[in-house]
């Protein structure tokens, strides 16, 4: 009997290794549950606000297939759910899945981006040049979530706090800090225009934003 539940649990009946990961997290919405939870654990209405297409009962049913798979756990008393190590591990997977979506046509950055997503992207979307000489650490504000982002060795380090504690702090929704990040706009423009709103070294939040670009690699 056992087997046979587990074989009707099965999206796809083959032995390849890419099949068993899918028949894990294949289902829609199954990743970008994983993608809220990367940087912290969340409340379910929380993860919920980072995905708006999704209703309460398909978020429900995701949350227990990835518990059953071993990717998410779910802290009862706390009402929180959190990756595992084998959860965080698909964070390679995220930023590959990005990188590629950089090569194909017909990206609508105007769609809805959940913060999550956004820290995501720009650990993809880090420009390749010299190491700075001190360690920068940048502050993002959506309100809802805050992060702080550091570089080091090349790579961007995205942490989840409750206040960001940087030099610069940058304040706005997903698609309009996409905008102050991604765009050709200069910062001053944008807080002057309400688009975002900064509180520290302007000139220094100009200078890290200007490490990313929105293309695919060379």
């Amino acid at each position: 009997m056992t087997k046979k539940i587990e074989a009707a649990r099965l999206r796809y009946d083959e032995g390849c290794l890419a099949v068993h990961a899918l028949n894990q997290i294949g289902d829609r919405w199954a990743l970008l549950v994983v993608r809220e939870l990367m940087f912290t654990p969340k409340r379910f209405q929380m993860i919920r606000a980072g995905m708006p297409g999704i209703t309460a009962g398909v978020l429900t049913s995701r949350l227990a297939q990835l518990q059953e798979a071993g990717v998410v756990s779910h802290d009862v008393r706390l009402s929180v759910y959190a990756l595992t190590p084998v959860g965080h591990g698909l964070l390679p997977v995220l930023e590959a899945l990005c990188r590629w979506a950089l090569t194909i046509p017909g990206h609508d950055p105007s769609r809805f981006i959940s913060p999550t997503a956004l820290m995501i992207s720009m650990g993809v979307n880090l420009q390749p040049g010299p190491a700075p000489d001190r360690p920068e650490v940048a502050g993002f504000d959506f309100g809802r979530e805050a992060f702080e982002a550091s570089l080091a060795d090349g790579r961007l380090l995205v942490r989840a706090v409750s206040q960001p504690d940087a030099p610069f702090v940058l304040k706005a929704d997903g698609n309009a800090m996409a905008v102050a990040v991604y765009g050709t706009a200069p910062l001053s423009l944008l807080i002057a225009k309400g688009v975002i709103g900064a509180q520290g070294d302007i000139a220094a939040a100009q200078a890290f934003v200007d490490l990313f670009r929105l293309q695919p690699a060379a």
